[in-house]
């Protein structure tokens, strides 16, 4: 029988095909993973054997059939590891943030330092954007009415907000999950 047939390969498939799942199974545990890599094992094995490098078929199938379960089940491993990592990461962050919300004294929020460090940091900005930002937050005027109290443009009142929420960010950075109450 040539090697090159497609009989040839259907006799090395028969063959070694349910001894090859049999043993990948055992290791990986997942039918669909084990017959990709008894596919491709017995692919390999086929080349190989068209070659006529191949003096014993099992030993080299064999071969060729642990390290392709070595590898998936490394690559699992290291799978598994990262999302074993990630998990913790998200579990000390849950963690932190439980405690901090726990050891909250809701009496910061009014604080006479926050309010202390909001207008130090409203009087350290020009005077149009102080002047919008309390016309905003503080009046609740809408921007179209500011811009034309203030004879601005709609988006000079954006860029004047976005200017002092980014000055209020940085100066009331230890407070950030209290400056969405506040503000």
């Amino acid at each position: 029988m040539s090697i090159n047939s497609v009989d040839a390969f259907n006799e090395v498939y028969n063959n070694y095909y349910k001894k090859s799942f049999s043993f990948v199974k055992s290791y990986v545990h997942d039918d669909f993973i084990a017959e990709d890599i008894v596919s491709d094992s017995l692919i390999k094995l086929w080349k190989k054997m068209k070659e006529g490098d191949l003096d014993r078929i099992e030993p080299f199938l064999f071969t060729i059939l642990r390290n392709s379960s070595l590898d998936h089940l490394k690559h699992e491993a290291v799978k598994i590891a990262a999302h074993k990592s990630i998990k913790e990461q998200l579990v000390r962050e849950l963690d932190f943030r439980i405690s901090a919300l726990e050891s909250f004294d809701s009496e910061v929020i009014f604080s006479s330092e926050i309010t202390n460090i909001i207008r130090e940091t409203l009087s350290g900005m020009s005077e149009n954007t102080h002047r919008v930002f309390e016309m905003s937050r503080f009046e609740y005027m809408p921007h179209k009415e500011i811009a034309e109290k203030l004879g601005i443009s709609v988006k000079g009142v954006d860029y004047h907000i976005a200017q002092s929420m980014k000055q209020l960010r940085i100066a009331l950075k230890e407070y950030l999950p209290v400056i969405t109450f506040l503000i």
